[in-house]
């Protein structure tokens, strides 16, 4: 699996939860110094076969009103009329605005939250279950980053043992042991969101991160070629790097191409210009891809989040919402207008324009990687829903 080439991308979400510290001027040793494990990677049991039976292991799931953070509801943009057609994006405040029998249902898995620095021999691979603060960072990611699928009849979100931060900074086989122990419990969790979700409902994979990384594993092991395909109405492994050449063609969808095209891949991965991606790059280029040949410097996948087409440009009138997060991160305020999308023909990164300021959380080079939902969060939240009616259309 690829490890090194999201160095970049692990540290943002490190930068996002401690804007205070300065890793701009940390060496890349000195990273992987203080956040890869030391130890040997340590085999951990599966969990009980019932334990996703256990609404805690849920963060986000239905029956838990508006206590559940997928459910987030963000304020409207206070400087400016909202237009009807925008009024009509509102996201459903608790799951019983859907009608029974209506609607999709969300698997969401929640990008990497265990921020604590490897201090020890015994340091873990894999985070700990029930850790305060790891909980506390992925409810914040699901507010943000899970919310613009509000409208979903169901949203279902696991906590599972992620890979440590540091095993995206190494290229030891412990790393590769530690994402196997998280994709187990997504698994297992996912094989409990199956068995419970309506029957009659289509579904939608989403992800940011380790979670998208957790999504197309899922694609590629529990859905294509099984009855279940037939069902995934869309998939939304978003801020993961997915070769055009090297891994595309394994996950078994195309990559969206139109705006009203339903079972299909969106994802993309923003930079503010002017953009230096070459931590990025330097490593997707140098690792396999998902069909085990090395990636090169051929293009990513890009869907303009704006126009919801392969590639192609849009400007920052065309973006319904950016959610502008609160200096504490804990809520936000949809803001129309501000941020354009472009997606470079060479390298299929997306490129967002100017620097917008939306808190701490930028990596040097302006990789936007933790603002990648929110930064279209009501165009996302468009998105959906009309690739939900297209898919329920075609079936």
């Amino acid at each position: 699996m690829a490890r090194k080439f999201l160095y970049a991308v692990a540290l943002v979400i490190f930068l996002f939860i401690a804007g205070a510290i300065a890793l701009n001027i940390w060496s890349k040793e000195a990273t992987e110094l203080a956040f890869v494990p030391r130890g040997e990677f340590v085999s951990q049991p599966a969990l009980d076969s019932n334990a996703y039976a256990d609404p805690a292991m849920w963060y986000s799931r239905p029956g838990m009103g508006a206590a559940d953070p997928a459910r987030y509801v963000p304020q409207e943009d206070s400087s400016a009329e909202t237009p009807a057609a925008e009024q009509a994006l509102a996201p459903s405040p608790t799951p019983s605005a859907t009608p029974a029998g209506s609607g999709y249902a969300v698997f969401f898995v929640h990008p990497t939250s265990y921020l604590q620095p490897a201090i020890g021999a015994d340091a873990p691979w894999n985070a700990p279950l029930g850790d305060k603060d790891a909980e506390a960072r992925a409810h914040l990611f699901l507010r943000g980053m899970a919310s613009p699928f509000s409208g979903a009849a169901e949203i279902w979100a696991p906590k599972y043992r992620q890979a440590v931060f540091g095993a995206f900074l190494t290229d030891k086989p412990e790393a590769n042991q530690a994402l196997d122990l998280a994709y187990r419990d997504v698994s297992q969790a996912f094989d409990f969101f199956v068995a419970t979700a309506r029957k009659d409902e289509p579904i939608v994979l989403a992800g940011h991160s380790q979670g998208a990384l957790m999504v197309l594993r899922l694609l590629r092991e529990k859905v294509i070629g099984t009855p279940l395909e037939k069902r995934v109405a869309m998939v939304y492994p978003i801020g993961w790097p997915i070769s055009v050449a090297h891994d595309l063609p394994a996950l078994g969808l195309p990559a969206c191409a139109t705006p009203d095209q339903a079972g299909c891949i969106a994802t993309w991965s923003s930079f503010a210009e002017p953009a230096d991606p070459s931590q990025l790059l330097e490593r997707f280029t140098a690792t396999p891809g998902f069909d085990g040949q090395p990636r090169g410097d051929g293009p990513i996948v890009c869907t303009n989040p704006i126009t919801g087409t392969l590639n192609g440009t849009a400007p920052a009138e065309d973006n319904l919402g950016t959610l502008k997060p609160a200096s504490d991160f804990s809520s936000g305020e949809l803001i129309t207008g501000v941020v354009p999308a472009r997606c470079d023909p060479t390298t299929g990164l997306l490129m967002i324009g100017d620097p917008p300021d939306l808190g701490p959380g930028v990596l040097p080079g302006n990789n936007y990687h933790v603002y990648d939902i929110p930064l279209f969060w009501a165009n996302l939240k468009a998105d959906v829903t009309r690739r939900l009616a297209a898919w329920t259309k075609a079936h």
